[in-house]
């Protein structure tokens, strides 16, 4: 299976907000939406990313305000994009040797979708569950 095949089941919806606004702005994006991280995207470029994880190491931990702090001062930069045709196992092997959950999707300099560990983990499952249906329909011949 493919990023492409994940995105064409869950959607192409990305949201992103500015580098310039506050954390606290940003976290009140990804409430809305209900995500875990959101990209930052100036001019169509991928200037970053913002999770979770960065808000509660780097704000939350180090008594920072959310409302003060501006969101390009604590976002990843080096965020590992994927493409399209790239498949299930290279996204693992990223997720896992980078350590991060969320992969966006870069098609022509131009960011298409994204996916987390979330949606990687339940491609996998559905395609395990496939393998044993074809198996368990062969086993009963």
């Amino acid at each position: 299976m493919t990023v492409n095949q994940i995105l064409s089941k869950k959607g192409r919806e990305v949201f992103s907000v500015l580098p310039t606004i506050t954390v606290f702005e940003a976290l009140g994006v990804m409430s809305e939406k209900n995500i875990g991280a959101i990209l930052i995207i100036e001019n169509t470029q991928l200037k970053g990313i913002l999770s979770e994880r960065d808000y509660a190491r780097k704000i939350a931990l180090k008594a920072k305000s959310s409302k003060k702090t501006f969101v390009n001062e604590i976002m990843e930069e080096n965020v590992v994009v994927v493409k399209p045709s790239d498949n299930l196992d290279y996204c693992m092997e990223l997720m896992d040797s980078k350590r991060v959950r969320h992969l966006p999707v870069s098609e022509n300099d131009i960011i298409i979708g994204i996916i987390s560990i979330s949606d990687v983990v339940k491609s996998i499952i559905e395609i395990q569950k496939e393998t044993i249906k074809h198996l368990d329909s062969y086993i009963s011949q």
